[in-house]
């Protein structure tokens, strides 16, 4: 499983951090387990004697790659008996020869307190950008709720009993469509700095096509490594996150979680920020994961805005600020609302508080109706890119300004 290179490594640089050579090759946020009104959900009764395995993309390639694993919404320790990476297959299959025991403080078990992360010791595994890894995780005893993220647009396998050594798929008879504990893989040798993503649903890819990596932060990713840059592009987006109000269901909101989910990851140098249209329709909604939902107004986000900022620029980290897409027929579409977004779309625009401005909101409109979505970017909800839609996202971005 892992041979005696990985060992020595392990050995030299246990718990390496940003410093000695580590960046970013894909992470997501973690979110609250999820209520049972998402139906089947993994992550409320979390794991017993099961395993799960996951397929990710990363965006960064290196001589070495470690995983890290998240218990931030968990109420007591998680204890993970053990867990493998290697080269993904087809479905849950994995490339043969590619298996490797992951080992924490050369322990193949470990125990993530309440509230916190761990890294993996350092795993000889090279690694390519754009290349898909699997990485499976064994957990003995029951969990607990599980800490996770809703909307992966990629399929997760789950087993019953030890599997985590399998190169077949046979035994992961269930799946879903979220990620669980798993929330980064870092690189060694790659020393070119991050590209955050930072928003909503948008960001997250709702609606892109399932486990293809067609959200606009892959499609960018993909833009950079085509131009030689080999940036990697680092997604934090969570599906119905807002700037201002924290959800039971869509994570702690923008200005809460910044810190977390962009500035703690390695080797950051700029965040792209595209939230506030949930902001500005949850007034209109009465779903329960919207609450609470008071009507904001358009100085309530842009302070916002100025917060992660300024947060961001304390931090060397220079902001792109991304205009709002329009969202008229949306089902919690207003007028209203409409009035806020395009406010806020101005300031965005001609403040100069930002390092540099995208502008979706003109990229992505009709060419009929500025309010709008492009019928031939339209997801069909009015609200959501579809494919093609997200592919003139990537391309909107100029390359130059990150």
């Amino acid at each position: 499983m892992i041979s005696s290179a990985v060992l020595l490594l392990t050995v030299a640089t246990p718990d390496a951090d940003a410093t000695l050579g580590w960046g970013g090759g894909w992470s997501v946020p973690m979110q609250q387990p999820l209520p049972q009104q998402f139906g089947q959900s993994w992550s409320t009764n979390g794991f017993d004697n099961q395993t799960v395995r996951q397929v990710v993309r990363i965006t960064a390639g290196g001589t070495a790659i470690r995983i890290r694993l998240s218990n931030v919404y968990g109420s007591t320790p998680l204890t993970l008996t053990g867990a493998t990476v290697a080269q993904a297959g087809s479905g849950a299959s994995i490339r043969p020869g590619s298996l490797r025991t992951v080992t924490f403080g050369l322990s193949q078990s470990a125990t993530v307190p309440a509230g916190r992360e761990r890294a993996s010791d350092p795993i000889l595994l090279p690694v390519a950008p754009l290349e898909s890894l699997t990485v499976t995780l064994y957990f003995a005893e029951p969990t607990g709720p599980a800490s996770t993220h809703l909307l992966a647009q990629a399929t997760t396998y789950r087993a019953a009993g030890d599997h985590r050594g399998d190169t077949g798929a046979a035994a992961f008879t269930e799946n879903t469509l979220s990620w669980f504990y798993l929330d980064g893989i870092d690189v060694l040798g790659n020393n070119r700095d991050a590209v955050v993503t930072f928003g909503d649903s948008i960001t997250d890819g709702a609606g892109s096509y399932l486990d293809h990596n067609t959200r606009y932060p892959d499609l960018l990713a993909e833009r950079l490594v085509a131009s030689g840059e080999r940036r990697p592009v680092l997604n934090a987006g969570i599906s119905g996150n807002r700037v201002l109000n924290d959800s039971p269901c869509f994570g702690e909101s923008a200005v809460h979680r910044f810190g977390r989910d962009v500035l703690s990851l390695p080797r950051v140098s700029t965040v792209i920020i595209l939230e506030g249209i949930n902001d500005i329709g949850a007034s209109a909604s009465n779903y329960g994961c919207f609450l609470p939902n008071p009507q904001v107004t358009a100085a309530q986000l842009i302070a916002g805005y100025q917060t992660m900022i300024a947060r961001a620029h304390a931090n060397g980290v220079q902001v792109i600020g991304a205009t709002m897409l329009p969202f008229k027929g949306a089902a919690y579409y207003t007028d209203h609302g409409e009035g806020v977004r395009d406010e806020v779309n101005d300031w965005i625009r001609s403040s100069g508080a930002f390092d540099a401005v995208v502008d979706f909101d003109k990229a992505m409109a009709s060419p009929t109706d500025p309010d709008v979505l492009n019928p031939a970017y339209d997801g069909g909800d009015h609200l959501h890119p579809n494919d093609a839609g997200y592919a003139a996202m990537a391309q909107a971005v100029a390359l130059a300004a990150l």
